[in-house]
């Protein structure tokens, strides 16, 4: 017995040790984020400015005004697709489970093509319409996912199956749009969809921000019924489980996180399919620990793609969504490659 609890407690620790050297590592890379640039900052000059001592109004103004929404809005955002990642592979029991796979963020792409093409579904809130119709579509696309699950018995296949039809759905009628476009409209819809943080706002922080904070409560309070449904449908009915009940509100939660973040940023790929696979490896499968891990490892890649996004061509920012890619799809097929693969 003593035994046991000295190595729970050890293995509590180590984990506390890898969530805070996440965390800290995150921090370290948007300050990073913040340096570069054009104008490049030095770290020491980025700490001066964000604690106000500094009264040079030109640092200041590219610090407040111009590169910290973006580093923050990279940290929320990458935080908000590695929750959602994770909750999906979850309740789907899928490793490859994904708002970007299933469709929901296909349907935000086809949201916002939709706003574009009209003219904007919000006449007297044309600066929302497009975010707006793109976590509508988001919230649609969760709810049919859902829906069709129902239809064939709730099984975690079905709906599975479900995301993958609405995927192709989507993305078929997003390419007639395309097709239907002006040259301008069809301009304006690809930079969308290839993801840009270019456009964030203290305000669109705060959206994605709020909607984040009143999802996290909801998931951390289900941790223990989403650790109990990894043994099987079954055996988590016999725990206790409304097996249903905890994957409507799951759903919701997925809804509200990826249409608030893709609904600013655009599609961004991969971040949601890779950070729960690397949390899972370093914290296991433990809820409690897994959820916060993959949200903070989505915040330090989305980070770090950032900076990348930056550096590549001098002068120039490569769109975030094909950032993601680059990096996401190697590290990816590390993942199958390599010898870790027990967890699936």
């Amino acid at each position: 017995m003593t035994d046991g609890i000295a190595f729970y407690e050890r293995l509590t620790a180590r984990r506390a040790c890898l969530l805070a050297a996440m965390a800290l590592a995150a921090c370290v890379t948007a300050m990073l984020d913040i340096a570069t640039g054009p104008a490049f900052l030095t770290p020491a000059t980025v700490v001066r400015s964000i604690l106000g001592w500094t009264e040079d109004r030109a640092v200041n103004a590219i610090v407040w005004t111009i590169r910290l929404p973006v580093a923050l809005m990279a940290l929320v955002v990458g935080a908000t697709l590695g929750l959602s990642g994770v909750v999906m592979q979850t309740i789907l029991s899928n490793p490859l489970a994904s708002c970007y796979t299933l469709g929901i963020s296909a349907a935000a792409g086809f949201g916002a093509a939709l706003a574009i093409v009209a003219g904007g579904v919000l006449p007297f809130a044309s600066d929302y319409a497009i975010p707006l119709n793109a976590f509508v579509f988001a919230g649609i696309a969760c709810a049919l996912v859902f829906l069709m699950g129902r239809l064939r018995g709730m099984t975690p296949e079905a709906m599975v199956l479900a995301g993958i039809a609405l995927l192709f759905l989507f993305q078929a009628l997003l390419s007639l749009l395309q097709f239907m476009a002006s040259p301008e409209a069809l301009q304006q819809i690809v930079f969308w969809l290839f993801g840009s943080l270019a456009r964030s706002t203290w305000g669109k922080i705060a959206i994605v921000g709020a909607a984040t904070a009143a999802t996290v409560p909801i998931l951390l309070a289900d941790a223990w019924r989403l650790t109990a449904l990894k043994l099987g449908d079954d055996r988590a009915r016999g725990l206790g489980v409304d097996v249903r009940a905890l994957r409507l509100r799951c759903f919701v939660a997925i809804s509200l996180l990826t249409g608030a973040a893709v609904a600013f940023v655009g599609t961004i790929g991969f971040i949601g399919l890779v950070a729960p696979h690397v949390a899972r490896m370093l914290v296991g499968e433990d809820q409690r620990i897994f959820l916060p891990a993959s949200a903070l490892f989505g915040a330090l890649l989305l980070s770090v793609s950032s900076i990348a996004s930056k550096t590549i061509v001098p002068g120039a920012i490569f769109p975030i969504g094909i950032v993601t890619a680059l990096i996401g799809v190697p590290f990816f097929v590390w993942l199958i490659l390599s010898k870790q693969r027990s967890y699936w």
